[in-house]
């Protein structure tokens, strides 16, 4: 679908009140989450990695910005306090931007479909990071869940690390962009309390781009930058849909059904991104994706067993 077509179809998202069209919608997001991880794939191996962030969540979280003033998809505009200003710089686009140079870094040295299921964990990590263990039923059933994930994690890993060369830089940089994505979520948690969903996501997007333009500039500089019409249009897609229109599908439906159920969602994107990274960039499917990917799905469906949240709602879904 064109980008204008995501803005087009957006508007027919918010008018439904329909549960079975909330559910199409989020499967058109996960859709788009695939395509969004496979295109990025392809534009890092031929753009600076941090130059396809900047530019990406700049010109994403400005037009989300334009989305918030003058229609009201994302509800009402709030006003910015100076100390509100400063968090959103501080501890939205900061730590955003550092899980950007991660997730990015990640995809040119790794498989996209690598990166989606070590993201597609971070749920486990954040009821890791919010509870600590204790003598009853749910305590163990938490952990397990952890257990779980963190087996499917050292089974993609171990293939990596038996191989000689460089090859477990990238599976590192994917485990440590779905920890950043879990430290980036609890950031979220914070800024919720004054902001909606929508606009913690615009100001930390645009502030993240922004705070990633100098030192992509440097990259371009030193290595050089290829316009080339296929790497523009899908970048162009990326903002559009992977990051506004994704995102705004996601906002939606937190506001109807409860996190737990709209989480359940991104279990899908592993595999989303996997077929697409498969037919468009020929990458192979192997046993051990499928055995981590059980494994991961298993937890982290086990870990949300009878929990209202695991992240925010105010946090953006997986890339």
């Amino acid at each position: 679908m064109p980008p204008g077509g995501c803005l087009v179809y957006l508007q027919r998202v918010f008018r439904t009140k329909s549960n079975a069209a909330l559910a199409s919608s989020l499967a058109f997001a996960v859709f788009l989450w695939g395509a969004n991880n496979a295109g990025t794939k392809y534009i890092v191996a031929v753009w600076p990695p941090l130059w396809t962030g900047a530019t990406r969540f700049l010109c994403a979280g400005l037009l989300m910005l334009l989305l918030l003033r003058w229609t009201n998809w994302f509800g009402p505009k709030s006003v910015l306090t100076r100390s509100m200003k400063q968090q959103l710089w501080w501890r939205g686009g900061l730590s955003f931007a550092v899980y950007i140079i991660c997730f990015n870094w990640a995809l040119r040295c790794t498989s996209a479909s690598h990166v989606a299921l070590y993201l597609g964990a971070s749920p486990v990590w954040a009821l890791l990071w919010e509870e600590r263990p204790a003598r009853n039923r749910e305590s163990v059933r938490r952990y397990a869940a952890a257990v779980l994930a963190l087996v499917g994690v050292f089974v993609l890993f171990w293939p990596a690390l038996k191989t000689a060369g460089g090859g477990w830089v990238g599976e590192a940089l994917g485990l440590a962009a779905s920890v950043l994505w879990t430290h980036f979520g609890r950031q979220c948690r914070a800024l919720g309390a004054n902001l909606s969903g929508a606009e913690v996501s615009a100001h930390t997007m645009w502030r993240a781009g922004a705070l990633l333009l100098l030192p992509g500039c440097a990259e371009v500089s030193a290595t050089g930058l290829q316009l080339r019409a296929d790497v523009i249009s899908i970048q162009l897609y990326c903002i559009v849909a992977g990051s506004v229109a994704a995102y705004a599908i996601w906002n939606h439906a937190l506001r109807r059904w409860r996190a737990s159920q709209v989480l359940l969602f991104t279990n899908l994107i592993p595999a989303s991104t996997m077929a697409w990274a498969h037919f468009c960039l020929d990458e192979p499917v192997t046993g051990t994706f499928w055995a981590a990917m059980i494994l991961v799905v298993a937890g982290v469906v086990l870990g949300q067993a009878k929990r209202q949240r695991l992240l925010p709602a105010s946090a953006l879904p997986p890339e």
